[in-house]
């Protein structure tokens, strides 16, 4: 069976540091696979917010995921605080990857991830380009 593959760049934009709360354990008394997928989207808004956006303001557009691939290594646990590296990538015409390359305080690697997102006029209920302003910031490599 082919595994998903997540591909972390050398460069970093962002890292979010996030404690796993106890609501984020599942019956394996580890962190849920719906718990990381939160962690995640939190630390996207910190990563957004770093530079002044939100995923409904960002250069004039909003933000809609399109994907998510998570490639699980290791577990989580109560009390760990993950360091999330984050990095804008594969930028296109409509939006750009975010990866996120998941590391608990020992460094013990727990997860990389990737979110499609795509810009997006909410009002009119389209895609739209990925403005200028924020090409040119994410291009930038930290």
């Amino acid at each position: 069976m082919a595994r998903i593959k997540v591909a972390i760049p050398h460069h970093i934009h962002f890292t979010a540091s996030i404690p796993v709360r106890v609501t984020d354990l599942n019956y394996g008394n580890h962190l849920g696979n719906d718990a990381l997928l939160s962690i995640l989207h939190e630390a996207r808004m910190q990563l957004l917010g770093h530079f002044g956006w939100s995923e409904l303001t960002i250069g004039g557009a909003s933000m809609i995921m399109a994907d998510v691939a998570i490639e699980y290594k290791g577990e989580g646990f109560y009390g760990d605080v993950l360091s999330i590296k984050m990095a804008f990538d594969d930028i296109s015409k409509y939006g750009f990857d975010i990866t996120y390359h998941v590391l608990n305080q020992q460094n013990k690697e727990v997860a990389r991830a990737k979110t499609g997102m795509l810009c997006f006029d909410y009002q009119n209920r389209k895609l739209i380009a990925l403005p200028d302003e924020v090409k040119a910031k994410i291009e930038t490599k930290a």
